[in-house]
C-alpha cells in the first residue's frame, strides 16, 4: 500500500487550468482516468487524509505510485481525452458499462452494388445502414419476413448469389416475390438500390407518405378494374402495418430520440437505454457496472453517453438524448455530442408529458434489471469467494488465487498438436486475455513435452515483459529505473497468475513445474486437474488432493480446466479443417496460387474443371499444354469428394471451388 504523500506534485506544480490526469501504480499501468475544469482544484481532492475519502478513493490512491496529467486548451477536449485514454488504458478504477450481450441490428450493405439485408452484430461497418439495436434476432426476422413482400431486397449471402448468378436461377426467395432476383438481371442494379433506399427510408420511421402512396395506387389499380393488381397492394398494405405494429408509437411528434434511465445502489449501478426514432421504440439495450469509483447519478451519466457515442456519428447520434440528472459540465458534454452528430444535440431531463411518462418506464426497466443482476449476482459472488478460499484452503496457498491460468493440449492422432491458455480472474473467464499455441518444438504425440513447450513460451514472454517495464527478474535494472517506451497499456502476458492450472495428472503437472524452475519463477502455484476421477495433483506429491464433490473450489476448477479443453478443441478443429480443405490441383507440379485462381475462376469450381478438355484448359491465360495434361492427370486421380450437406436444412451444397485452389 503506497502513501499518497509520496507521490504528491508540489504546492505550484499543478496548473489551474482544464486537462486530463491519470493514476498509476507501481507497475506503471494506469489504474485511473479522470478529467476537471481545473486540475489543481479537482487534484487537492485526491491528497486530502485518508479517512475523509470514500473508501474506492481511498483504495485507488492507495494503490497508485505516481500521478500524471496532460494540460488541454477546453473542457471539449478535456472529455475527448478522456474518453480516449478510458478506452486505451482499460483503468481498473473506472467505471465501465460493458454489453451483457452483443445486441443485433438489422443492416443494409450499401456498400455493395447489390446491397443486402441482413442481421449483424459486433462493431459498425462503413457503408452499412443500422437500424436497431434489437432485443432478439427473431425480432429482426420477423420484421424482415413482412418487408421483403413490399420491399423485395436480397439477403442472400455472397456465395449464394454467385452460385445462383453462375446457374441462371433464382433462389427460392426469388420465386416466391420476397426477392427481386438481381442475381438473374429481373431489376438493374439501379432499381434494386432504389428498393434497398426505399426500404431504410421505411425503417427510418418515414412509413406515412409511402403507406398513403401505396393506398392510392390500390384505389386506382380498383377503379381500372385491376383487382388482382389492388389485392397484391392491399396485401402489401397490411404486411407493413403490421411490421409497424411491431414498434409502437410512443411519442406522437415523430421524435428521434435516445432516453437514458439508472437505477443504482451503493456497488453497483444498470443503466438502460430506448432508442426512440420516428416517434417508434426501435432498439433497447441494458448494461450493468460495479462502482469502483466514486461517481454519483450525473457522473455515471456522463461515463454512460461518453461509452454509448464515443464511436458514432451523423445521425447515430440522435437530435435528442434524455437523462435522469445532467452532466457536471451540461455545456461540454452537449458540444461533445454536436461535434459527433455534426449538428446541435438537445441534452436535458424530461419535464411533463409523454417524454416524461416515457423516462419513468426506461427507469422502471433499469430498477428491474438491477434487481434481476443482483438476485443472479449476489449468490454468485458469494459462490466465487467460497470456491476461491476453499482452492486456497486445499492447495495450501497464501491468498486466494484472484487470477487462475490453465493450460490444455490438443491433436488429433499427433497430427495438429495445438494448445490453449485460458484465464480466470475473480472466479469469472477473461476472454480477452485467452491465447492459443502451436506446438513448434517437435512433432508427433507427447502430452508432457508440449505442456513443458507452452509454458516456458508463455513465461518467457512474461519475464520479457518484465524487463521492459522495468520489473527486472535478476536484479540488473537499477532501482525504480523505467523504460521511456512503457505507455502503462495493458500487455499481453505480461501479468502472472496466482494459480497455474493443467489438464492432467502426474505428468504434465511436473512438466509445468519444471518449466517455470528453469525460468527461475518460483512464485507461481502449479496444480492438475485430472479427468479420470477428478484428483487436483499438486508437484511432488505422490497422492492427489480430493476435494469434496460438493466443493465449490473443485466445480470452479472443472469449469476453468474445461473451458481450455473446449478452446483447444475448436482451435485444433480449425486447423485440421484448413489442412484438409486441399485441391487435388496441389499435385500438380509448377502451378502457383496464381494459376490455380485463375482456373477456378475460368471454369467456376473444380467440377467444371474436371470435366474440361486438355484443349479448353490451354485456352486459360498462362497455361501450357504440358501443364495442362498435369493438370487433367491430377484430377482423373484425385476421387470426388463427398458432397458437403447443409445440417440445418439436409440440402447438398455443391462444389464451387472458391477457396480450395
Amino acid at each position: 500500500m503506497a502513501d499518497p504523500s509520496s507521490y504528491r506534485p508540489k504546492p505550484g506544480q499543478i496548473p489551474d487550468s482544464p486537462g486530463v490526469y491519470k493514476f498509476r501504480d507501481e507497475h506503471r499501468r494506469v489504474i485511473y482516468v479522470g478529467k476537471a475544469k481545473s486540475l489543481r482544484q479537482r487534484l487537492a481532492n485526491y491528497f486530502q487524509p485518508l479517512v475523509s475519502l470514500h473508501p474506492r478513493t481511498a483504495t485507488m490512491v492507495t494503490t497508485a505510485a505516481s500521478l500524471e496529467w496532460t494540460v488541454v486548451s477546453t473542457e471539449v477536449e478535456a472529455l475527448q481525452l478522456e474518453y480516449s485514454w478510458i478506452k486505451e488504458y482499460d483503468p481498473r478504477f473506472n467505471v465501465k458499462y460493458r454489453d451483457d450481450k452483443s445486441y443485433p441490428y438489422l443492416a443494409v450493405t450499401l456498400d455493395e452494388e447489390f446491397p443486402r439485408v441482413q442481421v449483424l452484430r459486433g462493431h459498425k461497418k462503413k457503408g452499412v445502414r443500422y437500424f436497431g439495436p434489437y432485443a432478439h434476432a427473431w425480432a429482426i426476422r420477423e420484421t424482415v419476413d413482412l418487408m421483403l413482400r413490399v420491399f423485395p431486397v436480397r439477403t442472400c449471402s455472397a456465395g449464394v448469389f454467385r452460385n445462383a448468378a453462375s446457374a441462371g436461377r433464382p433462389c427460392l426467395l426469388g420465386y416466391i416475390g420476397k426477392c427481386s432476383a438481381p442475381c438473374v438481371g429481373r431489376v438493374t442494379p439501379d432499381e434494386h438500390r432504389e428498393l434497398a433506399e426505399e426500404f431504410c427510408d421505411f425503417m427510418a420511421g418515414r412509413t406515412g407518405t409511402y403507406i398513403r402512396r401505396l393506398e392510392k395506387q390500390m384505389m386506382i389499380a380498383a377503379e381500372d378494374m385491376e383487382y388482382e393488381k389492388a389485392a397484391r397492394l392491399r396485401d402489401d398494405i397490411e404486411a407493413l402495418r403490421r411490421a409497424m405494429e411491431k414498434s409502437a408509437v410512443v411519442l406522437a411528434d415523430a421524435t428521434d430520440a435516445d432516453l437514458i434511465a439508472l437505477a443504482e445502489d451503493e456497488l453497483e449501478a444498470a443503466v438502460q437505454i430506448f432508442h426512440v426514432r420516428g416517434g417508434r421504440v426501435r432498439g433497447q439495450r441494458g448494461w450493468v457496472t460495479d462502482k469502483v469509483e466514486a461517481v454519483d447519478t450525473a457522473g455515471l451519466v456522463e461515463h454512460a453517453i461518453q461509452q454509448l457515442y464515443g464511436e458514432e456519428s451523423g445521425d447515430t447520434v440522435p437530435k435528442e438524448v434524455l437523462v435522469p440528472a445532467l452532466p457536471e459540465d451540461t455545456e461540454a458534454v452537449t458540444a461533445w455530442l454536436a461535434g459527433r452528430r455534426g449538428s446541435n444535440v438537445s441534452l436535458r431531463i424530461p419535464q411533463r408529458g409523454d417524454k416524461k411518462d416515457l423516462m419513468a418506464m426506461v427507469a422502471r426497466n433499469a430498477q428491474q434489471a438491477l434487481v434481476l443482476h443482483k438476485t443472479k449476482r449476489a449468490s454468485d459472488l458469494t459462490t466465487r469467494s467460497r470456491a476461491l478460499e476453499e482452492i486456497a484452503d486445499a492447495l495450501d496457498l497464501d491468498s486466494a488465487p484472484l487470477r487462475i491460468e490453465c493450460f490444455d493440449i490438443s491433436h488429433l492422432q499427433g497430427e495438429d498438436v495445438v494448445a490453449s491458455m485460458v484465464v480466470f480472474e475473480d472466479g469469472l473467464p477473461r476472454k480477452s486475455e485467452y491465447r492459443r499455441f502451436q506446438i513448434k518444438g517437435f512433432e508427433g504425440q507427447d502430452d508432457v513435452r508440449s505442456m513443458h513447450e507452452v509454458i516456458s513460451r508463455r513465461f518467457k514472454r512474461y519475464l520479457a515483459e518484465k524487463e521492459k517495464t522495468g520489473e527486472w527478474v535478476d536484479g540488473d535494472g537499477a532501482d525504480g529505473e523505467v523504460p521511456a517506451e512503457d505507455d502503462g497499456r495493458p500487455k499481453r502476458f505480461a501479468y502472472p497468475p496466482q494459480l497455474l492450472v493443467v489438464d492432467g495428472g502426474q505428468p504434465q503437472v511436473a512438466a509445468a513445474r519444471r518449466a517455470l524452475d528453469e525460468l527461475g519463477i518460483t512464485d507461481i502455484a502449479v496444480c492438475g486437474l485430472a479427468k479420470r476421477l477428478e484428483e487436483v495433483w499438486l508437484p511432488g506429491d505422490d497422492d492427489p488432493v480430493v476435494l469434496p464433490r460438493s466443493s465449490e473450489g473443485l466445480y470452479l476448477l472443472q469449469r476453468v480446466r474445461d473451458t481450455a479443453h473446449d478452446f483447444a478443441i475448436r482451435y485444433q478443429r480449425s486447423k485440421r479443417t484448413k489442412r484438409i480443405r486441399t485441391s487435388p490441383l496441389d499435385a500438380v507440379p509448377g502451378l502457383g496460387d496464381t494459376r490455380k485462381q485463375a482456373l477456378i475462376k475460368h471454369f467456376g469450381s473444380v467440377k467444371r474443371l474436371r470435366q474440361a478438355t486438355i484443349e479448353q484448359i490451354c485456352e486459360v491465360p498462362g497455361m501450357g499444354r504440358k501443364t495442362a495434361e498435369s493438370v487433367v492427370v491430377a484430377l482423373a486421380q484425385a476421387a470426388p469428394a463427398a458432397p458437403a450437406v447443409n445440417t440445418a436444412t439436409g440440402e447438398i451444397m455443391e462444389d464451387d471451388g472458391g477457396g480450395t485452389a
